[in-house]
């Protein structure tokens, strides 16, 4: 009886631990499913630094002559001599072609002629001014003396006598006068003379034709023999002798949009790439219309580019990046992570906890992949990039810090 008893008690002593065994494991799935939330979402964060950020602007243009001009002829004439041609470098002054020109050169041998004409008739009256000064001097002296010896013994001098010797004496005088008259006359012819030679030896100095600024030849439009018309003549039109155009420094035009007009000030420096010569060259904004084009609303702009060794050619094109605007300490953040609305834009932060956090921001300058932040951020926040219809204010996240780069370029 005892040892059934023993039995009985060590069934229900098993029964009652398998029962516990059984409790216990079918109670601890549904103990941690209650425990445990799911998995945390994984946010691509960047943090907000301050560095360097810039608008630019990035267009296409081509490269003008910085000056350019045909060269005529001053006179009329054959050319004599042509020491130029297409590609040469030339400097300012040089001398490009001589004409011939036998009307001209017979006009300055006769205003030659005219001169020493003048200058004779000049030494001529001089001397006839010298005799008619004596010759009054005598008169005047002997109409003196007979006057005083009348006027001491009257009736000494016949009256006729006197009256004769008074008109001599005013005679002589006007001939004195005449000849300086006349004097005075060739001097002025002579002076005329002078300024006629003048102006034709300026215009027998036009024969040399000369190259008004450094440059090189780009175009030759006559030979040796050609007869060249005057520039100035206005019943013809007049043949150039050649095309120079300055090649040290360049203009590259370029079309300015109307939104970045307002942005564009002189003398900003521009990179100028050029993929022809596979370079990159430094250039000014130097000049620009200050009017827009009605039909493709830009402005007229003009980048100066120096080309000291010449490897820029006219025609060329180039892509000039010009700096809008600029800020060397400015709090950015990645483009991906705003999201733009009527009062600027807004972003996700996630505070010190992890949890999702929606702010407004007020933007400045906008770069290529980082826009300027004036308020609303502060350094060192944590802001959620790439979609944001993932992630819900409130929400706790695990963020994952991206690298970005502190500084942006736009390109428009």
């Amino acid at each position: 009886m005892n040892v059934k008893r023993k039995q009985l008690l060590y069934l229900g002593i098993a029964v009652v631990a398998i029962a516990l065994i059984w409790w216990r494991l079918a109670s601890k799935p549904a103990s941690a499913s209650s425990q445990d939330p799911g998995p945390v979402k994984v946010a691509a964060v960047a943090i907000i630094e301050r560095g360097s950020i810039e608008n630019t602007l990035t267009l296409s243009g081509e490269f003008r002559p910085y000056q350019q001009v045909d060269v005529h002829a001053k006179v009329a004439g054959y050319i004599k001599r042509i020491y130029v041609d297409v590609g040469d470098h030339v400097k300012a002054g040089q001398v490009l072609a001589v004409l011939e020109v036998p009307e001209l050169n017979a006009q300055v041998a006769g205003a030659k002629a005219d001169i020493q004409r003048y200058q004779d008739a000049v030494r001529r009256c001089q001397s006839e001014i010298n005799r008619a000064e004596s010759s009054h001097s005598a008169y005047h002296a002997a109409y003196r003396r007979l006057k005083q010896a009348s006027e001491s013994r009257p009736g000494l001098i016949a009256e006729q006598e006197l009256d004769d010797s008074q008109a001599k004496d005013q005679e002589s005088e006007a001939q004195t006068e005449s000849t300086r008259a006349a004097l005075s006359e060739s001097q002025s012819q002579l002076a005329a003379a002078r300024a006629d030679l003048e102006r034709l030896s300026a215009l027998e100095s036009y024969a040399h034709i000369t190259a008004p600024f450094s440059g090189v030849i780009t175009k030759r439009y006559a030979d040796t023999g050609a007869l060249i018309q005057a520039g100035t003549t206005s019943e013809t039109q007049s043949m150039p002798v050649v095309q120079l155009a300055e090649w040290s420094q360049l203009r590259l035009v370029v079309p300015v949009p109307e939104s970045a007009v307002a942005q564009l000030q002189p003398g900003t420096t521009v990179e100028v790439r050029v993929s022809a010569v596979n370079k990159t060259f430094e250039g000014h904004v130097a000049r620009f219309a200050d009017s827009l084009s009605e039909e493709t609303r830009t402005m007229h702009t003009e980048i100066d580019v120096e080309n000291p060794d010449g490897a820029l050619k006219t025609g060329m094109y180039a892509e000039a990046k010009i700096v809008l605007a600029r800020h060397s300490d400015a709090l950015a953040v990645p483009v991906q992570s705003l999201e733009r609305n009527a009062g600027g834009a807004t972003v996700l932060v996630l505070n010190a906890n992890g949890v999702v956090e929606e702010r407004q921001v007020k933007l400045g300058v906008e770069g290529s992949d980082k826009v300027e932040v004036t308020s609303g951020l502060a350094e060192k926040d944590r802001v959620i990039m790439g979609n944001r219809g993932e992630y819900h204010p409130g929400e706790r996240v695990q963020p994952k810090v991206v690298s970005v780069n502190a500084r942006s370029e736009a390109t428009s």
